[in-house]
């Protein structure tokens, strides 16, 4: 029955994205004010070409630390790239088993053509197995 359950029907689909050349401190005021992780990044036509999590963004804060001032730059210079996927048709199932093997605590959702669709988490994994009890 787990099997069953796809991607598609339990991500987020209205998701926020970042430009490459997003000024890194602006990103983190964005992640922070709407009280997400990270986010994908994608160039002017669309296509994922980044992801950028808190993990990222802490880079920026050792930096600053290091150089005792505060470091900036483009959100290129911070972004996980290339970035790791999953199918908007697959498993759930089998996105808790790459959950559980990664430290990853989302996924870009790309569909059949390649096209960013939308975001998965770990909490969506376990929304759609409650639904299931």
């Amino acid at each position: 029955m787990l099997k069953s359950l796809l991607i598609k029907d339990y991500m987020t689909k209205n998701v926020s994205t970042f430009t490459p050349e997003l000024d890194i401190s602006e990103a983190i005021k964005f992640l922070n004010k709407h009280k997400i992780s990270g986010a994908p990044v994608v160039d002017d036509r669309g296509n994922l070409v980044g992801m950028l999590s808190e993990q990222d963004c802490l880079k920026v804060a050792l930096q600053s630390s290091y150089y005792e001032d505060v470091v900036g730059g483009a959100v290129s210079e911070y972004m996980t790239s290339p970035v790791k996927t999953v199918s908007d048709t697959a498993s759930v199932v089998d996105l808790a088993d790459k959950f559980i093997k990664s430290s990853f605590k989302r996924y870009p959702v790309l569909d059949e053509d390649g096209n960013l669709v939308g975001q998965i988490s770990r909490s969506d994994v376990l929304r759609a197995m409650d639904a299931l009890w």
